[in-house]
């Protein structure tokens, strides 16, 4: 592979730095000297030193980053691609959520095409990153409004209302519900930083999840310049394959995309699940475009090539094939020109079974059943307004806490709370964080963590519930939670 000759020439030799808790760079091997200089991320173009500096902060507080790259501008026209991991020095006797971080990396030779890519893909990281932000906000407002029907609902009751008025209650109940679900397909979709561990997957669950996500492509989108792009999808239900979703849905995702792209003058999208012989499940996606000839179709896995020109990376089809492998599955394409193109991704049946939905409550016959006492933490006042009210309305004793460190305030040094529920993202100090001070100074008391965030699992608590929740369910979590907890029943 050719590289570009406006690079300065650098020893293959891995980048290296040690960076305190405090983000301060302690120490860097010549490599690292000779890309970054000694004002760690000074080199980086802004935006860049604002992710390296998140992924730091992540490393410090105990998570791993692994494969980011970072463009660092060189006296050519090109800059220096540099691909980095962020590792945390977990020490026993450390404070937890205040390691060192060490940050190895190599410096990458690509074509001159590379940096332009790059480019685009830090703009949608971008971009992800802002769509997360307004999912976590969203999933705030929705937690309020369905709260809020609930304690409307009780209201209602008392007042004897009329029939009607609790149809427009569960209608809007459902609005909530369907938004919220919404929220979570965009947030499984866009968070993909973390590896998921292989799981039961029903395919057909991912596929029509598939066309929630992709509807403003095949709907919205043609449609508001004239084109028609009608849909037939026939979703049977398949037993489970292993698998991830957000990989899968990754994989469908860029296929239905691509044909949508095939069917410039508009045509038929169809999405199909079913059994393939006896031990494998596939789905199928198939569209009335422009098709391909022989010796394209050939080709299309193979990395860099692509039929799009410059709107195209070459890389979509190979990265899809390769999650396919994976998963220990094949796909088979059928394409003609002017006859449309069809892939089947077909993949074993999983051993183990999903666990099925059930509500929480109904597993609780031994938890207690008289009031709690209850430590409510939330940094937004109307989340915490509209949860401290819902369970009051349960019979249990809430108190509410603006923030980790207020919560801590509360809770001082005396066990008068049977257990703690905390939002997750928190300015001063993360729902993480102060679950893990609580495990320090009160070992005993459970923590429920309530958040929007798809990716919200912790060693440090007992519990996680979703925004919005449902009341029954969060009721159901908070009794099995207290009455699992040690100490639970001498501080009642």
């Amino acid at each position: 592979m050719e590289t570009d000759p406006s690079l300065p020439f650098i020893a293959p030799e891995m980048l290296s730095v040690l960076i305190s808790p405090s983000g301060r760079q302690l120490d860097a091997n010549e490599a690292w000297l000779s890309v970054f200089g000694n004002d760690l991320w000074g080199r980086l173009p802004p935006e860049d030193a604002r992710f390296a500096q998140e992924h730091t902060t992540e490393a410090i507080r105990g998570g791993q980053v692994l494969h980011q790259v970072y463009l660092v501008p060189s006296r050519g026209d090109e800059p220096i691609p540099v691909l980095l991991h962020f590792h945390p020095i977990r020490e026993p006797d450390l404070e937890p959520g205040r390691f060192p971080v060490m940050v190895t990396g190599e410096v990458m030779r690509e074509p001159v095409s590379w940096a332009a890519e790059q480019t685009r893909r830090r703009r949608m990281e971008m971009l992800g990153r802002m769509s997360m932000g307004i999912a976590h906000d969203f999933n705030n407002l929705l937690t309020a409004v369905v709260g809020h029907a609930e304690l409307l609902r009780s209201d209602l009751v008392h007042l004897q209302a009329a029939a009607d008025a609790h149809g427009h209650l569960r209608a809007l109940e459902q609005a909530a519900r369907d938004g919220a679900s919404l929220v979570r397909k965009i947030q499984g979709y866009i968070r993909d930083e973390k590896k998921e561990r292989a799981e039961p997957v029903l395919l057909h669950e991912i596929a029509e999840e598939v066309l929630t996500l992709t509807r403003p492509y095949w709907y919205n989108e043609p449609r508001r310049q004239g084109i028609a792009i009608r849909v037939e999808s026939e979703l049977r239900p398949v037993p489970p394959i292993m698998g991830t979703p957000t990989e899968l849905r990754e994989v469908l995702v860029n296929l239905v995309l691509n044909a949508v792209q095939a069917m410039p003058a508009g045509g038929t999208l169809s999405l199909r699940t079913a059994r393939s012989g006896t031990s494998a499940a596939a789905v199928q996606i198939a569209d009335t475009g422009v098709g391909m000839t022989e010796s394209v179709r050939r080709r299309i896995f193979e990395p860099l090539f692509t039929t799009k020109g410059q709107a195209g990376t070459g890389m979509g089809l190979t990265m899809s094939q390769g999650i396919v492998q994976e998963h220990n599955g094949r796909i088979e394409v059928e394409s003609a020109p002017g006859r449309g193109t069809l892939f089947r991704l077909v993949f074993p049946f999983s051993h183990d079974t999903p666990k099925p939905a059930s509500k929480v409550a109904r597993v609780l016959e031994d938890a207690p059943a008289d009031g709690l006492r209850i430590l409510v933490v939330d940094d937004e006042m109307m989340v915490r307004t509209v949860t401290t009210k819902l369970l009051r309305l349960r019979g249990h004793t809430v108190e509410s806490a603006d923030g980790g460190p207020a919560a801590l305030e509360v809770l001082g040094d005396d066990d008068a709370f049977d257990i703690v529920i905390t939002d997750l993202s928190m300015p001063d100090m993360s729902g993480r964080e102060l679950a893990a001070a609580i495990r320090l100074r009160h070992p005993g008391l459970p923590v429920l963590l309530l958040t929007g965030d798809t990716d919200a699992e912790s060693a440090d608590v007992d519990a996680v519930v979703k925004k919005p929740f449902e009341l029954d369910d969060l009721v159901a979590v908070v009794r099995r939670v207290a009455s699992g907890a040690p100490e639970a029943d001498r501080r009642r």
